[in-house]
């Protein structure tokens, strides 16, 4: 269920931007919720995603317990934005991912444990976490989010399964959180 959370029809197993990165996956996550705003009212707030940035709208008091450093706007910051491939996007202070995938209010896909030219930076495993936005009828948007993880070590998996329940309800809260705003915004 929480590796699911959200999903209805074949989001959780459908293609996404992003997957041709990490073709075969050890762990997969995909989440998804609806949004009463068209995709341009949602987008800013994806662009502007990062502790280095506007934050990730999820539970920032969990996060600072651990030092992270995380205050998510309530307003959009054109100054933040994530503008295209190679930019950073930090989880925290010391760990960024790097902006692998960017289409312009479609999709970002982050990556992270292996570097631009393919060699491990620390992690035991790959990582990819891919927002794509999909248009629904009626002029509201679904918001899809994919987790995706390929160790690269015998023990990677001692490291990730076990987290993937906090992983959960961090991104559970983060769909909330950009809904919400995208909600509130006044209308363009």
């Amino acid at each position: 269920m929480s590796l699911r959370w959200g999903t209805r029809g074949d989001e959780a197993t459908r293609s996404l931007p992003g997957d041709d990165i990490l073709p075969i996956a050890d762990l997969q996550a995909t989440r998804a919720i609806s949004i009463d705003a068209p995709r341009a009212e949602v987008w800013p707030w994806i662009a502007q995603i990062g502790q280095n940035r506007a934050g990730f709208y999820s539970y920032d008091w969990m996060e600072n317990l651990v030092g992270i450093d995380i205050h998510s706007a309530d307003r959009l910051m054109p100054e933040l934005r994530i503008r295209g491939v190679g930019e950073a996007v930090n989880l925290a202070p010391p760990v960024a991912l790097d902006v692998a995938a960017f289409e312009e209010g479609d999709h970002l896909v982050l990556r992270g444990g292996v570097g631009p030219d393919g060699r491990a930076q620390g992690a035991p495993y790959d990582f990819t976490w891919a927002f794509a936005l999909v248009d629904e009828t009626g002029g509201g948007t679904r918001l899809v989010v994919r987790e995706r993880y390929a160790y690269l070590t015998p023990w990677a998996a001692a490291m990730v399964e076990p987290v993937e329940f906090i992983s959960f309800l961090m991104s559970e809260r983060m769909l909330r959180g950009i809904r919400d705003r995208a909600e509130r915004a006044p209308r363009h």
